[in-house]
């Protein structure tokens, strides 16, 4: 409860007075809504070592624009901390377990007030990405997706510390660009650093392309795309591209989820 209160107040308080902390079954979420009304809604995901209520500056876009936000803990993070999970090595359990609780979340918000879940979109940063991406593969009923700093191409990672526990058939069973059998030819934004230190650049970029040949209209792929940006690693955030970044995925979310051109607040 402690963590809970000191997170939360934190906030900013115009965000804190649409915002609730809710717990969708074992998940804890930050609810960011405008008033009752059902709209389109962003269901968010942070990266690992990091948690819901990190970036208000995003989710007060959001609303602003009239997109409802419900940003959620990955497992063993924020409210679910516990200290192993912070590891890299960690972080397959962390990102498989949480696309595997993004269906509880959405089934919760059809009780909560002031959510569409026809016209849902689904996003996350580096872990919170992955977790997206793995969900994506699966069929669902998302309009959208925001993928920030991560990877649906784990074949030039097979070394890297996320994956290296698995066996050969985990891997080959669970890497994204090689199940796009039921992906959606939904419109999708991604963002990534080509001197990401972290998450490597050509894992996504060759991800994206995989998709691109899957869709019929590979123009409903955007790949935005920097050299540096200042941001440490080239991987937490976008350093000075970062309002940039959240200003272009909040308008192509306006527009793919049909949103009215009206401000909220």
């Amino acid at each position: 409860m402690c963590f809970v209160s000191t997170r939360f107040e934190q906030l900013p308080s115009r965000l804190r007075k649409m915002a609730t902390i809710e717990r969708f079954g074992e998940v804890p979420a930050l609810v960011v809504k405008s008033d009752e009304e059902p709209r389109p809604f962003l269901l968010w995901i942070h990266g690992r070592t990091a948690d819901k209520e990190l970036d208000p500056g995003r989710y007060l876009r959001y609303v602003r624009r009239g997109i409802n936000i419900c940003a959620v803990d990955l497992p063993g993070h924020g409210e679910r901390f516990v200290t192993e999970l912070q590891e890299p090595e960690a972080a397959f359990d962390v990102v498989k377990q949480m696309s595997e609780e993004v269906d509880g979340v959405l089934e919760s918000l059809t009780t909560c007030g002031g959510f569409d879940l026809q016209r849902a979109a689904i996003g996350g940063m580096s872990a919170g990405g992955i977790a997206s991406i793995l969900r994506l593969v699966q069929p669902h009923h998302f309009r959208a997706a925001v993928l920030e700093a991560t990877m649906g191409q784990w074949r030039l990672s097979r070394d890297h510390k996320i994956f290296s526990h698995l066996s050969d058939s985990q891997f080959a069973s669970n890497n994204p660009a090689d199940h796009l059998e039921c992906w959606n030819e939904i419109p999708i934004l991604s963002f990534h650093s080509r001197h990401d230190e972290w998450i490597p650049y050509a894992a996504q970029e060759e991800f994206i392309e995989r998709l691109k040949q899957h869709y019929k209209e590979p123009k409903k792929i955007e790949f935005v795309t920097f050299d540096r940006t200042g941001a440490p690693k080239e991987h937490l955030g976008f350093g000075r591209e970062s309002a940039f970044v959240k200003d272009i995925q909040v308008a192509f979310l306006a527009k793919v989820l049909q949103v009215s051109m009206e401000k909220l607040i």
